[in-house]
């Protein structure tokens, strides 16, 4: 048997010691005024505790008790546990056609709900141990935040995106695709979440072919509706081509990027299920590679002995019944605890 806090005893022990020697050597208040005698003859039943037996049940009561706070166990092996992970990457469209409103409030802040939904959920996972790295892009592209364990800086930069971050318009997922393949990760694949519309490109054969050759699987959130929508600006005002307002819908084309290289699409619901769905096969598909492995004791715990020992002792010193009949209990369970052959597992 060990201990696993051994400070309680080192510490809280010479305490117990010194007051129960500071008890001991006080009297019973009318000892002073009677002799032995005389008290025997007042006395009305003999078969109580007296004070120093109580004393002693108080003391014994409180060495469990520091006992049990400094976490006896026995040693039951070894177990390995080894930390994984693997790298998420999340590419965000911000073009202008993420202004149109076919989504609530409109694809964009949509998509940066799911992202940050996608981040914290993949955060939260007790069998994923990822970092993830942030892009946004439109014509061109930029790193909002390289690949961190710190979910909360990750989705604070993301929370700060707007459509306004790159002048130049228009939607370049191939240019998007050279950057996310310039950035080093734990592993041999590169894992992209693509929030987008899938702008205006109907071929994407280019993309599907550099994504294979670099190694990115590609997983697809489709952002929008198939239907016709005009894109509406900040200021109220509509994007106009020739005095006609420029429409934009949903381009489902570019789910072939996503099944070609290994990856999924899966278009946007209005709950939280698309996340889930998204986080699940991402780490169905996705290599791990092992960070740390470390070997740690296994015990079986014994500190409950003690406890329910000094409860037992508290309600005999504390209790009315008289003293033979609190000697049979004690020694009853101290042998009852002593052949148990269950011990609870920590």
């Amino acid at each position: 048997m060990m201990f696993l806090s051994p400070e309680f005893l080192y510490y809280m022990s010479p305490i117990l010691v010194i007051l129960y020697l500071f008890v001991l050597m006080r009297k019973e208040s009318h000892v002073h005024y009677f002799s032995k005698d005389v008290l025997d003859k007042l006395r009305v039943n003999d078969n109580a505790l007296t004070l120093k037996q109580r004393d002693s049940l108080l003391f014994v009561a409180g060495a469990l008790c520091i006992v049990a706070l400094a976490q006896p166990v026995l040693e039951n092996g070894k177990v390995r546990v080894k930390a994984t992970s693997a790298d998420i990457l999340i590419a965000l469209d911000i073009s202008d056609s993420m202004l149109a409103q076919d989504v609530y409030p409109n694809r964009f802040e949509f998509a940066k709900q799911k992202a940050l939904e996608f981040i914290d959920k993949a955060a939260n996972d007790k069998d994923a141990n990822d970092r993830v790295g942030v892009l946004a892009f439109a014509k061109n592209s930029y790193l909002v935040s390289p690949l961190s364990f710190d979910a909360k800086t990750v989705s604070f930069l993301v929370s700060k995106l707007d459509t306004s971050s790159i002048t130049q318009k228009g939607t370049d997922i191939f240019t998007m695709l050279e950057t996310v393949s310039k950035i080093d990760t734990n592993t041999d694949k590169k894992y992209l979440l693509l929030l987008s519309d899938g702008g205006d490109t109907k071929d994407f054969s280019a993309e599907i072919e550099y994504a294979n050759k670099k190694n990115i699987v590609v997983f697809i959130l489709g952002v929008g509706e198939e239907i016709a929508t005009p894109i509406k600006k900040e200021d109220g005002s509509f994007i106009m081509d020739n005095d006609v307002a420029v429409l934009s819908k949903l381009n489902a084309a570019i789910s072939e990027l996503a099944i070609q290289t290994g990856g999924v699409y899966i278009q946007n619901t209005t709950s939280s299920r698309d996340i889930k769905t998204m986080l699940k096969k991402i780490m169905q598909n996705s290599e791990h590679k092992e960070l740390k492995s470390q070997e740690i004791e296994r015990y079986v715990s014994l500190f409950y002995y003690p406890i329910i020992l000094a409860m037992t002792i508290l309600l005999i010193a504390f209790s009315s019944i008289g003293k033979r009949v609190k000697q049979t209990l004690s020694i009853f369970i101290v042998l009852a605890l002593s052949v148990s052959t269950s011990p609870l597992r920590a």
